[in-house]
């Protein structure tokens, strides 16, 4: 069924004789040796459904990409394709897409229901691959550094990683307690943000000192800071943490850090963790461009 799927899909139209100009999609495809999986037992199937948990993911250093958007981003990435799961109608939909992976890695025809398993989305986007959990190498010496410390909403979380890849950031450490940087909603957050920027999880706060470069210094966003955000002075090796709000940052961070706040009017108390980060990331990347003009 997979061969005569994947034949209706790619078979150049004889309607278009000597001459004659082919659709674009007919005229770029490639023909695609798909795998069909009709049974819920299936290994590869049952290993990609692991990955939605925690554990799994770090045991394998996979992850899961859901999505025309995200596994496009991988591609364009050079991400380390292990397998990917397609809709009958995505395979359709995306031939050139399906013809890329396909070059890559195993590509598995299933059915939406087979999919819905893997799936971490409410409504599954037809297509999931697994890739290897992105390490990209950090910096040498990271000029600014961005380290999150109890952040366990992954919304949260994904947006400060794009946010911190749109504003430059080196590198983002993910300290304890965090969410796991590669579940789906984090990932979804992210738009494609852990391709771009080097991120790291820490199992403790010893290995802070040695991810920071010499002379990087640190700064804790609070609503209750010393220094006004647009005062300290980013263009230096600087390293911003923000902390769960709920319960704000390690005493290990508060102990040997320096604080920041974000003025606010009408009486507000404070920003969510990812308006704040944004707000102060961006000044960074200001300051930074300033300093590199003069």
């Amino acid at each position: 069924m997979a061969e005569a799927i994947a034949s209706a899909f790619f078979r150049p139209n004889r309607r278009f004789g000597p001459g004659r100009r082919y659709p674009l999609a007919a005229a770029r495809a490639k023909p695609v040796a798909m795998k069909e999986i009709s049974s819920a037992g299936n290994s590869q199937l049952k290993l990609a459904g692991k990955l939605r948990r925690r554990r799994q993911r770090q045991a394998h250093g996979l992850c899961l990409v859901e999505g025309t958007r995200l596994v496009q981003d991988a591609l364009s990435m050079r991400a380390a394709f292990h397998s990917c799961f397609v809709t009958a109608a995505a395979a359709g939909a995306r031939p050139e897409l399906v013809a890329q992976i396909e070059a890559l890695c195993p590509l598995y025809l299933l059915s939406p229901e087979l999919l819905d398993r893997i799936s971490e989305t409410v409504s599954p986007q037809s297509i999931v691959a697994v890739v290897a959990a992105p390490q990209l190498p950090l910096p040498a010496a990271a000029a600014l550094s961005l380290v999150l410390d109890g952040v366990r909403d992954p919304g949260n979380a994904g947006t400060l990683l794009r946010t911190a890849a749109a504003a430059a950031v080196d590198q983002v450490l993910f300290g304890p307690g965090c969410v796991d940087p590669f579940s789906g909603k984090v990932m979804r957050a992210a738009m494609g943000a852990h391709f771009r920027v080097p991120l790291r999880t820490l199992e403790n706060w010893d290995a802070l000192g040695t991810l920071l470069s010499a002379g990087q210094s640190l700064y804790l966003a609070s609503a209750q800071g010393d220094l006004r955000y647009d005062e300290v002075d980013w263009s230096r090796p600087s390293a911003l943490v923000l902390g769960s709000e709920a319960h704000g940052a390690s005493p290990q961070l508060r102990a040997g850090a320096a604080t920041v706040a974000i003025p606010m009017a009408a009486a507000t108390e404070s920003l969510n963790v990812a308006a704040a980060g944004a707000a102060i990331l961006f000044e960074a990347a200001r300051q930074r461009r300033t300093a590199r003009r003069a």
